[in-house]
């Protein structure tokens, strides 16, 4: 066991010669590098992070570095981690050749990770022939850390090299490097991500797609309505189409947002453009609702469903008054569903309307609710209209079985609004004891207690 004087001892000495070494051009002097390096080889933790700290923040200079970056070979494992951390944070590309040759060397684990990670702040464009590989390692941690690395990596020409990439990658590979180029937000490679929409596997595309979302602009929107057309029907065409609206609405200039996919669908089949109709939906305004109305018009059946499900993906309650009229008098069923779902997901969407308004459109589509899961998704939308008429619509159905459960967990999702709760803790308090009596979900019982106690509760973050 070390003395208990050493840990001052050591800072004292720190100090002094800090104090007196002369230290030219922000160079450290040799007493002051010998110092450090002797603090950094010892095998007390507490006399390492001294020595650390100071590789950090104090002894200035390449000079230093690259004494403190040969120490690397001769510390243990957990020193080694520790240095590299500091070296890191040293932004010193001295450092380099003895992180790389570490990394190059070591099979522990963790002291691998460190390096990876080292080279985030300190690598350069030639260090990617060894960090490519490791975005498919075996090891997690090796591979989070490649993939930081390369989101840092410094250089004009990293993300062209990445992109080149892309053709002959396998899988995994591939969509770790269109991850990594979305987050670099190089728009110089868009050209090499566009294809990758359009690939065989839905892995592939579904990151180029996400990628898209981030960097694409109008002169990338025929490439994305292809990889709209070449998704699977379902989660991966309704995100496909979620990425075109947004890039749509995004182009600086345009007379309308839609124009620059309906430009695209003019020289299309009619298969595709009927394809296109939902996602036209998803961007709105009035040249998208003159094709779709037209589409709803029409007397084929497909064209006309698909008008009807573009209707159905319109971004705001502007188009409510017509859903109404659909969800009323569409001749087949499931479009009347499809329109009352869709006046069920806009009504309480914040607009010009008064929340009175939007919670009484609320009330119309659950008198137009013909099934108890529409009910219950009237319950549940209802918790986003944040006023006390709200909670007392909501309160209504607390007793009736079919409904009780939703009616709790819009209760207490209300309840989270601490500008709404506490003003009205009189009305709140014995709708929230009558949840912790009804609910069978613990959280909700848990939220409901919280509350009535004006405590807090964190939403749990979703896991990606």
């Amino acid at each position: 066991m070390k003395p208990a004087w050493l840990l001052p001892y050591a800072a004292l000495m720190l100090i002094s010669l800090m104090a007196v070494e002369p230290a030219p051009a922000e160079e450290a002097g040799d007493d002051l590098i010998q110092m450090i390096v002797t603090l950094l080889g010892d095998e007390d933790k507490d006399v390492r992070s001294l020595g650390l700290e100071q590789v950090r923040t104090e002894a200035k200079g390449a000079k230093a570095t690259k004494q403190f970056a040969a120490q690397l070979p001769k510390l243990s494992a957990d020193a080694q981690v520790g240095l590299l951390s500091a070296l890191a944070d040293r932004s010193d590309t001295e450092a380099r050749p003895a992180v790389v040759e570490l990394l190059n060397s070591s099979s522990d684990d963790a002291v691998r990770v460190a390096a990876i990670n080292a080279l985030g702040p300190l690598g350069q464009q030639a260090d990617m022939a060894a960090l490519i590989p490791l975005l498919t390692s075996n090891s997690p941690g090796e591979k989070a850390a490649a993939r930081k690395c390369l989101e840092m990596l410094k250089g004009d020409k990293i993300g062209e090299a990445l992109a080149v990439l892309l053709k002959d990658a396998a899988m995994p590979q591939k969509v770790a490097l269109i991850e990594i180029l979305a987050v670099r937000r190089d728009r110089s490679t868009l050209g090499e991500i566009l294809p990758a929409a359009t690939d065989p596997d839905p892995k592939v595309r579904a990151a180029a797609m996400a990628a898209l979302g981030e960097l694409a602009g109008a002169e990338q929107i025929a490439g994305i309505v292809q990889g709209v057309l070449k998704s699977q029907k379902g989660t991966e065409r309704d995100a496909g189409e979620r990425t075109l609206a947004l890039v749509c609405r995004r182009i600086p200039g345009a007379t309308a947002p839609a124009d620059s996919l309906l430009a695209v669908m003019e020289k299309m089949p009619d298969a595709d453009r009927i394809a296109l109709l939902p996602a036209l939906g998803r961007i709105g305004g009035p040249p998208a609702l003159a094709k779709i109305e037209s589409a709803i018009a029409d007397a084929d059946p497909q064209t006309h469903a698909a008008g009807m499900r573009a209707l159905c993906n319109w971004p705001d309650a502007s188009i409510a008054p017509r859903l109404v009229e659909l969800a009323e008098k569409e001749p087949l069923p499931e479009h009347r569903a499809l329109a009352l779902g869709a006046v069920i997901r806009v009504a309480p969407l914040a607009d010009k309307r008064t929340p009175r308004e939007r919670l009484e459109l609320l009330k119309k589509a659950m008198t137009m609710a013909t099934k108890d899961s529409q009910r219950n998704s009237v319950l549940k939308r209802a918790a986003a209209v944040r006023t006390m008429d709200s909670l007392r619509f909501i309160v209504s159905y607390l007793d009736q079985p079919a409904f009780s459960q939703q009616a709790c967990e819009s209760v207490v999702e209300l309840a989270h609004h601490r500008e709404l709760r506490e003003p009205n803790k009189a009305e709140f308090h014995p709708v929230l004891d009558k949840v912790v009596q009804t609910s069978r979900d613990a959280t909700v019982k848990d939220r409901a207690q919280r509350y009535k106690n004006n405590q807090t509760w964190v939403r749990p973050t979703p896991q990606k």
